[in-house]
C-alpha cells in the first residue's frame, strides 16, 4: 500500500526508552511527513541514535508507541525501510559489488540494480578490491548504497558523514537530494549537519532524550 502524501510516515507518541536506570528517550512525541529530509542533531547521549533505532524497529520502547508507514508492527514494513548504521555492516573480505549482490539476493533484487546503485555513488562496480581495503569515504558510500538498494520509502542514516572526505560527503549529499526529490523520507543523525544545509527540510534538535526544537534553518554553531 502506498503511503499517503498527507499522513505522517513516522509517528512517535510518548516514546520512552530506558536502559536500566538511564532514560535514552524521555517522552518523545513527534511526527515526520513523507517526502522530506530531516536532520537530527544533538550532543552525544541526546538520544538521536536511540530514536533512529526505534523507528527502524531494532529496539522496542519501554513506554509509548511508534507507528511507521501506517503500522506499529514495523517488521511488517521492514522491506520498505533502508537503514545505515554507524558501523558499515559490510563484509570486508568481499568486493563492493559482491557485498551489494549478497544483500540484493536477500531482497530478491537483480545484480544489475546493484551496479546501478553503486555507480550513482561514484564507485566502480568492476573494482575487485576487498572492502577491507577501501578508504573510509568509499566504505561510507558503499554502506549508503546498501541502505538504498531496496528502493526504500523511508531511509534512516546514522552518522553517514563520519570520517569521510569532502568529495565523498558531497556525493552522498547529492544522492540524498535525489531521493528527497523522488518523495522518499530521509532521517539523518549527524554531527555534520552543515553538509545537508542546502537540501534539508527541517533540523530536529535533541537534548537529554527529548526534542527541544524543530527548525527549517540550521542555527549557527550547531
Amino acid at each position: 500500500m502506498a503511503v499517503s502524501e498527507t499522513k505522517p510516515i513516522v509517528v512517535a507518541d510518548g516514546l520512552i526508552k530506558q536502559f536500566g536506570r538511564f532514560s535514552a528517550l524521555r517522552g518523545v512525541t513527534e511526527e515526520f511527513a513523507p517526502g522530506k529530509l530531516y536532520v537530527i542533531v544533538g550532543d552525544n547521549g541526546a538520544g538521536k541514535t536511540t530514536l533512529l533505532r526505534a523507528v527502524a524497529g531494532l529496539i522496542h520502547p519501554t513506554r509509548g508507541t511508534i507507528t511507521v508507514l501506517g503500522t506499529r508492527k514495523i517488521k511488517d514494513v521492514c522491506q520498505k525501510i533502508g537503514y545505515m548504521a554507524h558501523s558499515s555492516l559490510l563484509y570486508d573480505e568481499l568486493s563492493g559489488i559482491e557485498n551489494l549482490n549478497y544483500f540484493g539476493e536477500l531482497y530478491g533484487i537483480r545484480s544489475d540494480t546493484s551496479r546501478e546503485v553503486i555507480a550513482r555513488l561514484k564507485l566502480n562496480p568492476a573494482l575487485e578490491r576487498p572492502v577491507g581495503q577501501y578508504s573510509q569515504g568509499m566504505r561510507q558510500r558503499l554502506s549508503l548504497a546498501r541502505a538504498v538498494l531496496n528502493n526504500p520509502e523511508l531511509l534512516l542514516l546514522d552518522e553517514p558523514f563520519s570520517n569521510v572526505d569532502s568529495r565523498s560527503a558531497q556525493q552522498m549529499t547529492e544522492l540524498l537530494s535525489e531521493l528527497r526529490q523522488l518523495h522518499k523520507t530521509v532521517l539523518v543523525v549527524t554531527h555534520y549537519p552543515a553538509h545537508l544545509k542546502s537540501v534539508a527540510d527541517e533540523f530536529v534538535s535533541m537534548v537529554a532524550g527529548t526534542v527541544v526544537k524543530r527548525s527549517g534553518t540550521l542555527e549557527a554553531g550547531v
